[in-house]
């Protein structure tokens, strides 16, 4: 015995049926966050400088998919022909134009955007705010209770963290593969592959038309590959006016992509270095490589959700409240692609706001009654021409049963416009609801579109009155002057 008749601590011994369970680290917290993508990184960080004791938990890269993957390096690789092709519409400037775009420059300036694929840099953003990241795998174990699993396949949990306030899951998601007969094995490149790829593939084949598969269909054609674009839909970007997608599918095929629509693919095979993709009409695409871009799936499954007594629905999204609650349980959270509600990276940043200030004990943080989510979320494809959205379409707003109204105009259709060069093109849609006198969705078609976007997204979310919206007058000459248009060709009383 020790001094004071306390027993030595038990140390677990070989053979001991209790080693592996003494072996777990004990540790607790006031929030555990689960998944360092932008949602978790975000929520992590906003409880941190509330002076909240956080534990954040990443089994990969603190930036998660959009930083390395995504949104980022997509974004570097199309840049180029962006800004290649708005110098070549510009007299002055376009006579100094002289060969091509350098491949290996491209891939190089994606590879300083996503840091080598190395989160150093975002390291000093978690401790200036004092937030412990522990690198694994985490899921939950019952409530307020969250096991860290050195991988996803490890026996055991190397740790377990006792929440004291909440745990907030944003573990964001994954490519999607349809099943279809042999495409899971040919699929060399989801956007993964393809935004961090070292080579340039001769003939690149992509099954998806929707933002990534556009996105990178452009990206790969102007570093010199072949690319077919198959689209099973009658339409490139569905989820879009059906003008937008008809619009980028043009801009691809001057670009020199291969753009196919109606497309249905039957079976998919690899050999060797080779893919070849069988359309339901029998005609064969091969190439060197092929991207299937067909839509994400969330991260729900390993997360434990059924030792709390919730469950993922159908397609594994974790449903969530207005205030991001899951089940109803006060202390579980789910931000991000996780929940469904919007899969983009602006919107599950918003969530993680909305949660952290709930768990914080702000309880009038939750989604606004009009606030862009799903379908109606801001969203951008950076294709050449860009589409840029926010709201309704015409088509989701009368099924939403809004009597409502179409107002067309031409993008480059000002004088602002015709500072990006002549033949830009493209068309612009506000879709009002004439009985509210509001904007309930806008759709922006054209070179550079992108950083227009915000002014409709503030008049949708806030349901500014449109004879508001009258006396924000444009400043002259830039390309927002388009917004003039709805001014003048809105109905009256």
């Amino acid at each position: 015995m020790v001094a004071g008749g306390a027993a030595p601590p038990r140390r677990p011994r070989a053979g001991d049926p209790d080693a592996e369970e003494l072996a777990v680290h004990e540790s607790d917290a006031d929030v555990v966050v689960l998944g360092a993508g932008p949602a978790g990184e975000v929520a992590a960080g906003r409880l941190g400088e509330a002076g909240l004791d956080v534990v954040l938990i990443e089994p990969r890269l603190v930036g998660g998919e959009c930083s390395y993957y995504g949104c980022m390096p997509s974004k570097a690789l199309v840049r180029p022909v962006e800004l290649l092709d708005e110098v070549a519409r510009v007299p002055g400037v376009r006579e100094l134009l002289s060969g091509t775009i350098d491949p290996q420059v491209v891939l190089d300036r994606r590879d300083e955007v996503i840091h080598e694929l190395d989160d150093d840099a975002q390291l000093p953003w978690l401790e200036e705010r004092d937030v412990r990241l522990v690198r694994g795998h985490g899921r939950l174990a019952g409530e307020l209770v969250v096991e860290v699993l050195e991988d996803a396949d490890a026996e055991r949990p190397a740790e377990r963290i006792t929440a004291r306030r909440a745990v907030l899951l944003a573990t964001g998601s994954r490519p999607a593969i349809p099943p279809v007969p042999g495409l899971a094995d040919a699929c060399g490149w989801t956007n993964r592959e393809a935004t961090t790829a070292e080579t340039v593939p001769g003939q690149l084949v992509v099954v998806g038309g929707g933002p990534i598969g556009a996105e990178l269909a452009l990206a790969w054609s102007s570093l010199g590959a072949e690319v077919t674009l198959l689209e099973g839909s009658p339409r490139l970007l569905v989820k879009e006016e059906q003008y937008a997608g008809e619009q980028v599918a043009a801009g691809l095929r001057a670009h020199g992509v291969d753009v196919r629509v109606g497309a249905r693919i039957a079976s998919a095979s690899r050999d060797g270095e080779r893919v070849a993709v069988t359309l339901e009409d029998g005609e064969v695409i091969a190439g060197d490589e092929l991207l299937v871009a067909t839509g994400r799936h969330p991260n729900s499954d390993g997360l434990g959700l059924d030792s709390v007594g919730v469950a993922a629905d159908e397609h594994g999204f974790v449903a969530t409240d207005d205030a991001l609650r899951v089940g109803g349980r006060d202390w579980l959270y789910a931000v991000g692609d996780l929940n469904g509600r919007a899969l983009l990276t602006h919107q599950g940043k918003r969530q993680a706001r909305v949660a952290a200030d709930r768990i914080l004990g702000y309880a009038t943080a939750a989604l606004g009654e009009h606030e862009p989510d799903g379908l109606t979320s801001p969203r951008v494809t950076f294709t050449e021409p860009q589409v840029a959205a926010v709201g309704h379409t015409l088509a989701s707003a009368r099924e939403a049963g809004i009597d409502a109204r179409a107002i067309d105009v031409a993008s480059d259709g000002n004088a602002g416009a015709s500072f990006v060069g002549k033949g830009a093109g493209g068309t612009t849609r506000f879709v009002i609801d004439p009985a509210a006198g509001v904007l309930v969705g806008a759709t922006f078609v054209g070179a550079g579109v992108a950083e227009q976007l915000h002014a409709a997204t503030i008049a949708v979310a806030g349901r500014v009155p449109l004879d508001v919206l009258d006396q924000a007058v444009p400043a002259f000459p830039t390309r927002n002057e388009v917004w003039l248009r709805l001014a003048e060709k809105r109905p009256r009383d």
